[in-house]
């Protein structure tokens, strides 16, 4: 049976309701998280990113997290490695170069239980749900962070 259009388009418009809803959580949830880690928002979304895409030259890591003005990834570097989130060396294939590296032992101890705690919870959410419904959240969700990412490389570069 077709879906009446007035129902679609407000379903439509309460996923544009929830989506803002849950970015905006989304946002404070790390931001929270991060102060109880000792960093701010942007240092823990630049560890996040090298735990999830690994090493990085500070340039790499000024790319991936679009810090590109001036010594900004620098500092990020500097505050991170004080704080021991990171560590810095220099690559043993070209001795110029500097290679900037998570350190998952600090993640884990001052982050690692919170996020353990909201995927256990995750976890016993999504035991709720078919494989179809589980697929369809994976691509839903994928296609946001998609879209996330091509609107924020646009942005900077307007």
């Amino acid at each position: 049976m077709p879906v009446d259009k007035s129902t679609r388009a407000a379903s439509i418009d309460r996923m544009g309701d929830v989506m803002r809803e849950f970015m905006a959580r989304a946002v404070l949830f790390q931001d929270a998280v991060a102060r109880f880690g000792g960093i701010n928002s942007t240092d823990m979304q630049a560890v996040g990113l090298l735990m999830s895409q690994g090493p990085a030259t500070p340039g790499e890591l000024a790319e991936r997290t679009g810090l590109t003005a001036g010594g900004a990834i620098t500092a990020v570097i500097d505050r991170l490695e004080r704080a021991g989130y990171v560590t810095r060396e220099r690559d043993v294939a070209d001795r110029r170069r500097v290679i900037v590296t998570a350190v998952p032992e600090t993640v884990m101890a001052k982050v690692g239980p919170i996020y353990g705690r909201v995927g256990a919870r995750w976890a016993e959410y999504l035991e709720t749900l078919t494989d179809e419904q589980i697929e369809f959240a994976n691509e839903l969700l994928a296609r946001a962070a998609e879209l996330n990412r091509e609107e924020t490389e646009a942005l900077r570069r307007a």
